[in-house]
C-alpha cells in the first residue's frame, strides 16, 4: 500500500499546454484560437464593421434593389454582404492565430566555452553576453538575449511587452485586432486592412449613387435629395473618416512590404544608415508576403505538458549558468538554443533530447528556421 501511495504521489500531472501558458494570451475553444490579452477590443472592431454594414443594407442597398433594372440591385447587396463576411474572416485569421511565438526555454542556454567576449560577474564567473552577431545575407546583424524567454532571439524577432512573448518578424501589437502582428499573421493583417478600405469605398460610392438616384427621380437639388436619406449622409461621413485611417494604413504597409521592413524596424530607423539585408527587390518582397508558405506554429497549444511546479529563484542573463545548480521547472518541449558555430538557432525535439551528464552536449537536434 505504501508503494502504491508513493507512486501516486510521484505521478507527473499533465495538462494542456495552453493551460500552463506563461504568456499573457487568452485562449478559446480548448486552445484552438489564441488571442492577445486585449481580446475584448475585437468586439469593438466587429461592431464598427457590422453596425454600418447593417445600416447600409437596410437603408441604402435594399432601396437600390428597386432603382436598378434586372439583377443589378440584388448584386449590389450580395457583393456587399460577401465582402463584409470576408473582412470578418480576415479579422479572425489575424487575431485568432499564433503570430509566430518563439517557445521559451526551460533554462538559459548552456555556457559551453569561455572567451574574451563573455562578461564576468563580481565572482569572475562567465555569463552570457546580451547580444550576438549573426550573418544574414552577408550582413552582420545583432541578436539580443531575452531574459524572459531565456533565449537569443532569432533575427527580426522582438519581445512584445503586452503579450509577453517573443514573436518572429515582429511588426507591432495591434489593439484593434487584440493580437501581435508577426510572421504568421502579417499577410492576413494587411489583407484585412486593405479589404476594409475597399469596403469603405464601396459603401461611400453607393451612398452617393443612391442620393443621385433620389435627385433624378424627384428632379430636385442635391442638397434636398441628401435630406431624404440621413442614413446615407451618416455613412458618407463615417466611411470618409474611416478611409483616412485604413487607407493611410494600407499605403504605409504597402511601402513596408515593398521595402521588406516591419513597423518596428521602420520606427527605429534601423535601415536609415545601412542596407536592408532582407530586401529582395520589389517583386521578391511581395512574393515573400503574399506567395510564400506560412511556417507551421512552433507551439502545440493542445499538446500535453507537465504541470508547472513551484519555481526556484529565476536566473537572468547576469546570473551564473552553472548547469549543476539550475533547476528544470518546465518541460523541454520546443526548447531553443543557439548554435554558436553556425550562428543558427536550433530547437531540441521534445522526445529526442539527449544531454550528457554535465549538460554540455546535445546528441540530437532539429534545425530551427
Amino acid at each position: 500500500m505504501n508503494t502504491v501511495g508513493g507512486a501516486a504521489e510521484g505521478a507527473v500531472e499533465m495538462v494542456r499546454k495552453y493551460k500552463a501558458w506563461e504568456g499573457s494570451n487568452k485562449f478559446c475553444l480548448g486552445g484552438r484560437f489564441i488571442f492577445g490579452p486585449d481580446v475584448r477590443s475585437i468586439f469593438l472592431t466587429v461592431f464598427l464593421i457590422v453596425a454600418p454594414a447593417a445600416v447600409f443594407s437596410v437603408f441604402v442597398a435594399r432601396k437600390l434593389m428597386d432603382d436598378f433594372s434586372g439583377d443589378w440591385g440584388i448584386a449590389v447587396l450580395v457583393v456587399f454582404i460577401v465582402s463584409t463576411v470576408f473582412v470578418l474572416v480576415l479579422l479572425l485569421l489575424t487575431s485568432g492565430r499564433d503570430p509566430g511565438i518563439v517557445p521559451r526555454n526551460a533554462q538559459p542556454p548552456q555556457l559551453e566555452t569561455y572567451d574574451n567576449s563573455m562578461e564576468l560577474d563580481s565572482g569572475q564567473t562567465p555569463r552570457l553576453p546580451r547580444t550576438k552577431d549573426v550573418i544574414v545575407n552577408g550582413a552582420t546583424v545583432k541578436v539580443k538575449y531575452c531574459d524572459t524567454c531565456l533565449l537569443y532571439r532569432p533575427p527580426r524577432c522582438s519581445h512584445c511587452s503586452i503579450c509577453d512573448n517573443c514573436v518572429e518578424r515582429f511588426d507591432h501589437h495591434c489593439p484593434w485586432v487584440g493580437q501581435c502582428i508577426g510572421l504568421r499573421n502579417y499577410r492576413f493583417f494587411y489583407m484585412f486592412v486593405f479589404s476594409t478600405m475597399l469596403l469603405c469605398l464601396y459603401v461611400h460610392g453607393f451612398c452617393w449613387v443612391y442620393i443621385i438616384k433620389i435627385k433624378d427621380s424627384e428632379n430636385s437639388s442635391i442638397w434636398k435629395a441628401m435630406t431624404k436619406t440621413p442614413a446615407s449622409i451618416a455613412l458618407i461621413i463615417y466611411t470618409f473618416l474611416g478611409l483616412w485611417f485604413v487607407g493611410g494604413l494600407s499605403i504605409f504597409h504597402l511601402y513596408l512590404i515593398a521595402t521588406n521592413q516591419t513597423t518596428y524596424e521602420n520606427f527605429r530607423y534601423q535601415y536609415s544608415r545601412r542596407a536592408n539585408p532582407y530586401n529582395r527587390g520589389l517583386a521578391g518582397n511581395f512574393m515573400d508576403i503574399f506567395c510564400g508558405s506560412i511556417p507551421k506554429s512552433k507551439n502545440d497549444f493542445r499538446g500535453k505538458v507537465q504541470k508547472k511546479q513551484p519555481m526556484m529563484p529565476s536566473h537572468s542573463v547576469g546570473a551564473s549558468f552553472d548547469s549543476t545548480t539550475l533547476a528544470v521547472s518546465k518541460s523541454l518541449q520546443g526548447k531553443s538554443i543557439w548554435d554558436e558555430a553556425n550562428d543558427r538557432a536550433l530547437a531540441i525535439g521534445s522526445n529526442r533530447v539527449t544531454l550528457s551528464s554535465n549538460g554540455d552536449s546535445v546528441t540530437e537536434y532539429q534545425q530551427y528556421l
